[in-house]
């Protein structure tokens, strides 16, 4: 028996992502601003000596940071660091090792729904653009095209021995901009924008991003996956709608063939859940057996 839309969800996953999206943005800003310094880069001014952030319990960027005076290091800058440098160190690993083993766990590509600032500076330009009524194209670039992307990043690195993500990366632009004043990726990040707007829907976060390749390769072995009851479905496409990552995720499970959203491209945002009039979606810790068989001649993708 089909259930009737109910568009009144007390709860909206949406709400907490964005309010952890800010807290993450605040948590970064936080040390620079109680050891007296200014947001930004900007000189506080003055002949008095102030204290230094890297002194505090937490201080750093979504690269590089320090909690309690463990390191913790960006897993794909650390493996463009190793292809620059052509060596290892066994710190770097250790670093990066507590950062891959949470977003393992959780679900690779929850950074780029839960804590990347470019994806909250995106859902206001997607407002915008529905704002303005500006049509986009939905794919303009094949969504495996980042895996790619990733992996001449880490090739690139090798051949020029330097971390190339990091020259023109927008997710530094916001992140490192707002803490230290670094101007890198600013230009890409202007790009971005332009493109949402005039070209593709969330082509960078669906296709281009080189961070979001690498969290996707991890993303399949998460415990946070979103839930399909078929009884509730009525087929409305909302879901496909909302979803930030690509809308070809959900076709495992609205062709009846599978239960839970398996694709590494998943940011387990919550976007589908909190757009379904039926709740026939819903976010969790959730691991289920096999996917369903597909019929002859098709396959579940991944």
């Amino acid at each position: 028996m089909k259930r009737t839309p109910n568009t009144s969800h007390s709860f909206k996953w949406s709400w907490l992502r964005h309010g952890v999206q800010v807290v993450a943005l605040v948590l970064f800003a936080a040390p620079v601003l109680l050891a007296g310094w200014s947001l930004f880069g900007v000189s506080v001014g003055g002949d008095d000596p102030v204290s230094t952030p890297a002194d505090l319990p937490f201080f750093g960027s979504l690269s590089s940071s320090t909690v309690g005076g463990v390191t913790l290091l960006d897993p794909f800058g650390a493996l463009q660091v190793v292809a620059a440098s052509k060596t290892f160190e066994l710190d770097w690993l250790l670093a990066a090792l507590p950062v891959l083993i949470v977003y393992g766990l959780v679900r690779g590509r929850a950074f780029c729904g839960w804590i990347c600032p470019v994806n909250l500076l995106l859902e206001l330009v997607d407002a915008v653009r529905r704002k303005l009524g500006l049509k986009v194209r939905e794919t303009p670039v094949p969504r495996h095209a980042k895996l790619w992307i990733a992996l001449a990043v880490l090739v690139l690195s090798a051949l020029t021995s330097f971390p190339v993500f990091e020259a023109f990366s927008p997710i530094s632009a916001l992140n490192k901009g707002i803490v230290f004043g670094a101007v890198a990726g600013v230009w890409v990040l202007a790009a971005i924008v332009v493109a949402e707007l005039f070209w593709g829907h969330r082509v960078w976060c669906r296709a281009l991003c080189p961070l979001g390749g690498f969290y996707e390769a991890l993303g399949r072995v998460g415990m946070v996956n979103v839930k399909y009851d078929r009884e509730a479905c009525i087929h409305c496409d909302a879901c496909r709608k909302a979803c930030l990552a690509d809308p070809s995720i959900l076709d495992p499970v609205l062709t009846e063939r599978d239960i839970l959203v398996r694709a590494g491209d998943c940011m387990a945002c919550g976007s589908c859940v909190d757009a379904c009039p039926t709740r026939a979606l819903a976010l969790g810790l959730v691991r289920s057996a096999k996917p369903a068989e597909a019929p002859a001649g098709e396959r579940v993708e991944a």
